[in-house]
């Protein structure tokens, strides 16, 4: 297994092979290539490929002249294992990573062929783009983000150590779950929410467009992952079907309770549990990690009107950059009917008062 030893300093040296050239396959390419890698592609669809290639994500499998220190197989769910167990085949000196977003079933599928489990890491990137395919792809795509590798019993400390190189190189933030771990966690703060948005955007079809008129972020927050791609989440769902079935009970437990309580608003006892459902709710949400992963915070919020023309948001931060107030976050809606945009923003609680007041007192309307 020389052809992947750690060479002590913790990155990879190259060649790496990338098999798949999809949105997180080529951004995995092109965030090596930034580093000086050499990196290899091939894909099933030679136009993705061909894009690939174009993009400067890494050049046609076909010109690789010996061994690769790693292989990465960014293939589909449900033919994940088939090509892993061919990368092992074809590259007997090589470690080999996949980067499908389930990893119990791929694992049990490659232990029950056979294959050598000890230079395989299973590993998950969470990132993504709205946007799929070679031509969204983006070197940085990975930085800040979690990447969880699920190493078997069977891995070597060598194939770990160049999984770990990978993740490290691309600047992710590298966690270590067994497989079954990160299923059980991605079933929840990733399936679940799919599962839940596609469901709520399901009960929009048919409804009359004036009453759609009446939208405002709640809804487009909670539906916006709707617009995901189906032939992909048949794979994810299936492959971890076990674990959001287990979740789904409770959901359904939750939903009967409310239906129950809904049925009878006025019975004892009705409001005081509508209430705990919702605070149920603010206690779960309050645990979801804040700015940078850390602990999650209370920040103050402040809606800044702005005109629908160019350069008016740019002016805007700049603006809060002199006061000197760091903005935690940001959002954006437009007023309906007019050309007016608001800017939602979140500071500090110590900083609010002053950012409201230098703001004003510099002609914008700020809305509290």
């Amino acid at each position: 297994m020389s052809a992947f030893r750690s060479h002590g300093r913790g990155h990879l040296d190259g060649p790496v092979v990338v098999f798949g050239t999809g949105l997180l396959g080529a951004s995995i390419g092109l965030g090596l290539r930034g580093r000086g890698v050499s990196v290899f592609l091939s894909d099933p669809s030679p136009t993705n490929q061909a894009v690939a290639v174009d993009i400067g994500a890494g050049k046609p499998l076909g010109e690789l002249d010996g061994p690769p220190q790693l292989v990465v197989v960014g293939a589909p769910p449900d033919v994940t294992a088939d090509v892993v167990e061919r990368a092992l085949t074809d590259y007997p000196d090589s470690a080999v990573v996949d980067i499908a977003s389930v990893k119990q079933a791929i694992q049990d599928d490659l232990r029950g062929r056979g294959v050598d489990m000890s230079r395989y890491v299973g590993t998950h990137p969470m990132a993504g783009r709205e946007k799929s395919g070679p031509v969204a792809a983006r070197g940085e795509l990975f930085t800040s983000m979690p990447w969880v590798l699920c190493p078997s019993e069977e891995t070597s400390a060598e194939a770990l150590q160049a999984a770990r190189s990978l993740a490290g190189d691309l600047g992710a933030i590298v966690s270590q779950f067994t497989a079954e771990e990160h299923d059980q966690a991605v079933a929840l703060v990733s399936h679940l929410p799919q599962v839940m948005s596609s469901l709520l955007a399901s009960r929009l079809q048919g409804t009359p467009l004036h009453a759609l008129s009446l939208a405002g972020n709640g809804l487009r927050d909670t539906t916006r992952i709707a617009a995901s791609d189906p032939t992909l989440w048949v794979q994810i769902l299936g492959n971890n079907a076990a674990k959001m079935v287990e979740i789904l009970h409770g959901v359904r437990e939750d939903l009967n309770r409310l239906i129950g309580t809904l049925e009878e608003p006025t019975a004892p006892g009705a409001r005081l549990d509508l209430a705990q459902l919702i605070s149920e709710g603010n206690a779960g949400q309050a645990r979801i990690p804040g700015k940078h992963g850390g602990p999650p915070q209370a920040y103050s919020w402040l809606t800044v009107l702005v005109d629908d023309r160019p350069g008016q948001i740019a002016r805007l931060l700049t603006e809060i950059g002199e006061i000197g107030v760091n903005v935690e976050d940001l959002r954006l809606d437009h007023s309906s009917g007019q050309n007016v945009g608001m800017v939602e923003l979140s500071v500090m609680p110590n900083k609010h008062d002053l950012l409201v007041e230098a703001l004003t007192d510099r002609g914008w309307r700020v809305l509290q």
